[in-house]
């Protein structure tokens, strides 16, 4: 059984959550060209290593970042969202 800790419940398990994706910066749609709308849309890294991603907690509908390792699937790190400024200035 894989086990996720989740910044609000704790450790819980895996089938608990949904992942939502890169964590990345937006772009805006009405000032974005059409070039730059559709990369952001449809074209995505897929890098191996470390990436912070976007994962909800669906029993209590809360919303966390994680940092999971693609190559392994380790869940190394879960931070509620409110602490990304404070991890991103660290790095």
């Amino acid at each position: 059984m894989k086990i996720m800790n989740c910044p609000l419940n704790g450790p819980r398990n895996i089938s608990e959550f949904t992942c939502f994706g890169p964590v990345h910066d937006a772009v805006d749609a009405q000032s974005a060209s059409d070039a730059a709308w559709c990369h952001y849309l449809f074209y995505q890294e897929n890098k191996a290593g470390i990436i912070r991603e976007w994962w909800r907690h669906t029993p209590s509908n809360y919303y966390f970042i994680a940092e999971r390792h693609t190559v392994t699937d380790e869940i190394i790190a879960t931070y509620s969202a409110s602490e990304l400024s404070r991890i991103e200035n660290k790095s």
